[in-house]
C-alpha cells in the first residue's frame, strides 16, 4: 500500500486532542475487558486492520479468551457475553453505523439499563474515540504492528 500522511508526526496537537478522549475514557472507570470489546467490535464493522489487530491483542493480553474475541462479530448467537457486555456492544453497532437509522430507543433503553450513567457516558464517548481512531487509520492507510 501507498505510505500516506502520519498525523502524529505532521501535527503532534491533531494526534494529542484523541490521546486527551483516551485519557478521559482510562479515567472514567469503564471495565478495559469492555472497552476492547467495543474497539474491536467497531473497528470490525469499520473494517480497519489496524485498529482490530491492536484491539484483539490488547483484549488478549489482559485476559480476554481467543473464543469470545473469535466470535465477536456473531456475539448475538452465542451467550459468551453478559447482558452488560451485549447492551453496550449493540449501543456500539447502531452508533457505528449510526446512517442505518440512527441509535433506536429500544437499544439506548437496554444500555442504559444495564450501565450506570457514568458507565453510559463512557460507552458512548469510547465508541466516538474508536470510531475516530478507525477513520484515522483507515484514511492514513496506517500499517500493522
Amino acid at each position: 500500500m501507498e505510505n500516506r500522511i502520519d498525523l502524529s508526526e505532521v501535527d503532534p496537537k491533531a494526534y494529542e486532542a484523541m490521546i486527551g478522549l483516551e485519557k478521559y475514557i482510562a479515567q472514567s472507570g469503564l471495565d478495559k475487558t469492555l472497552y476492547e470489546l467495543i474497539k474491536t467490535r467497531a473497528s470490525q464493522i469499520n473494517g480497519c486492520a489496524f485498529c482490530v489487530n491492536m484491539h484483539t491483542r490488547d483484549a488478549m493480553a489482559i485476559g480476554e479468551t481467543a473464543q469470545r474475541l473469535f466470535l465477536l462479530d456473531a456475539w448475538r448467537e452465542t451467550d459468551l457475553y453478559t447482558e452488560k457486555e451485549r447492551a453496550a456492544l449493540a449501543l456500539t453497532e447502531a452508533m457505528t453505523l449510526i446512517t442505518n437509522g440512527h441509535v433506536p430507543d429500544a437499544i439506548y433503553k437496554i444500555a442504559a439499563s444495564h450501565l450506570t450513567q457514568k458507565e453510559l457516558a463512557a460507552v458512548i464517548m469510547a465508541v466516538v474515540a474508536i470510531n475516530g481512531w478507525n477513520r484515522i487509520a483507515i484514511t492514513t492507510r496506517k500499517p500493522l504492528d
